[in-house]
């Protein structure tokens, strides 16, 4: 099984990486640009086709090490 997690800074929080970003996509001309947010993306591959386990791990996971839950969001897929 496959899990696909997806981190966010959460809205109320600086994102000096973001605000960079859009500056220079302002700056090369993508005068649309407005707010731009940047995050990661994450893929676990699972020893386990038990999909209620799996859930559970995937979750224990984001919130021990993968994502600083003080200041980011997240959410995850499961594949498989």
């Amino acid at each position: 099984m496959k899990a696909k997690v997806y981190v966010t800074i959460q809205q109320n929080v600086l994102d000096p990486q973001g605000s960079a970003a859009e500056k220079s996509l302002q700056s090369l001309g993508f005068n649309e640009v407005g707010k731009v947010r940047i995050g990661k993306f994450i893929e676990i591959e699972l020893d386990t086709n038990d999909r209620n386990e799996a859930e559970k791990r995937v979750k224990e996971m984001c919130e021990k090490l993968l994502v600083n839950v003080e200041v980011e969001d997240y959410r995850f897929e499961l594949e498989g």
